[in-house]
């Protein structure tokens, strides 16, 4: 029963968010979950900006996190159960949506 709230909250405003990072700063290839959260937006666009802040400061990431700063080429999974996943990765000009096929 929790699970179901859970996914009624999502679709809310309430997103479920996975960081993505290579083994190496810089790798292309081998990307793997390094850190799964929950946070509230209003859209994609807040909830990246929301996530990149709490990442790339030093008193704000969590005690259990055990990946590095979000830096180019890291990539943002956004599930959002029945309405589907989107993925961004942070390139030179900003963040760019991509393929699954991207990740690998």
């Amino acid at each position: 029963m929790l699970a179901i709230k859970r996914m009624m909250k999502i679709g809310s405003g309430e997103y479920d968010v996975t960081i993505m990072q290579t083994p190496k700063y810089g790798e292309t290839k081998g990307y793997a979950p390094v850190f799964r959260l929950t946070m509230e937006a209003n859209n994609h666009q807040e909830l990246i900006s929301k996530v990149y802040r709490k990442f790339n400061v030093t008193d704000s990431i969590p005690a259990d996190y055990e990946g590095r700063f979000i830096a180019t080429g890291d990539i943002i999974m956004i599930d959002e159960g029945t309405f589907g996943i989107s993925y961004y990765r942070l390139e030179f000009g900003g963040w760019k949506k991509i393929n699954r096929i991207q990740v690998r």
